[in-house]
């Protein structure tokens, strides 16, 4: 558990039953990961830095995904 508090600080933050605070964690969460993937895309069209953007943009993706399942868990206190 240690583990994934330390790579996901954020979505321990979801209070049981707080849709509140649930919301503006997955508003945070969604926000990051579009900007990045925004910036990502733009500099994947570099063409020999494209395969090496195109990675990361996959890696922060899988992140934000694995945030908002844990979010989500935590709100229904499963985590």
């Amino acid at each position: 558990m240690n583990f994934l508090k330390k790579f996901w600080p954020t979505s321990f933050n979801v209070k049981k039953g707080d849709a509140v605070s649930l919301v503006i964690q997955l508003l945070i969460l969604i926000v990051v990961c579009a900007v990045i993937g925004i910036l990502i895309g733009v500099l994947a069209k570099i063409p020999v830095l494209g395969i090496i953007f195109g990675i990361v943009g996959a890696l922060v993706e899988a992140y934000g995904i694995i945030g908002i399942v844990l979010c989500v868990l935590k709100f229904l206190d499963i985590v």
